[in-house]
């Protein structure tokens, strides 16, 4: 078993060298959408996560620690998703390891939602929260009832981010399948150095 190991090794550099030599061939504006996709949903989902920190900010009556607030409700949201991206669809991808379509598209959507469309909102929560109790803006429950509060208060909040959400989930979806369409163009270009005849 052991004798496979190298084999496989030197096979899988082989592939990866194999890709990553095609997707040099790539136009620039392609290149970078491989390369820097995963910062497009990063930053959506930092945008979802300003959106759902400012209605948060309006219900509960915050006025204070604007940066405070602001800067983790967008440096998270942007690091997770744009982590989760790079690490779940585009390095699988240009290293060979992913390779079905549907799987890619699945993946991204998956990842736009909950990363960057859930996460942003479930966040503001806590944020929020415990800005309203630092500054006593708001009414907060007693201890009893705080699950009930919580959920009544986020209904209509959810209910304002259902675009934002859906946005951002069919966008990491298409930038997903579009990522896989310029790796098949890439993986279809000749070799450098190879003539056609």
């Amino acid at each position: 078993m052991e004798n496979h190991k190298p084999h496989n090794t030197i096979r899988e550099n082989s592939i990866f060298d194999i890709i990553a030599r095609k997707i040099e061939l790539l136009p620039e504006a392609e290149r970078n959408l491989l390369e820097h996709g995963s910062t497009y949903v990063g930053l959506n989902a930092a945008f979802c996560g300003l959106i759902a920190n400012s209605l948060f900010r309006r219900v509960l009556q915050v006025t204070q620690a604007r940066i405070a607030a602001g800067l983790p409700m967008a440096v998270l949201p942007f690091l997770t998703a744009n982590a989760s991206f790079k690490g779940f669809v585009s390095l699988p991808l240009s290293t060979g390891e992913l390779h079905c379509e549907t799987c890619i598209v699945t993946r991204s959507g998956l990842i736009g939602f909950v990363l960057g469309g859930l996460y942003p909102v479930f966040l503001a929560i806590p944020v929020n929260g415990g800005l309203a109790a630092r500054y006593q803006s708001a009414l907060l429950p007693e201890k009893g009832n705080t699950l009930t509060y919580w959920i009544r208060i986020s209904k209509p909040i959810f209910r304002r981010m259902l675009f934002p959400i859906l946005l951002q989930t069919m966008f990491a979806a298409y930038l997903g399948s579009r990522q896989y369409k310029v790796l098949i163009k890439a993986l279809q270009l000749p070799e450098p150095g190879l003539e056609i005849h």
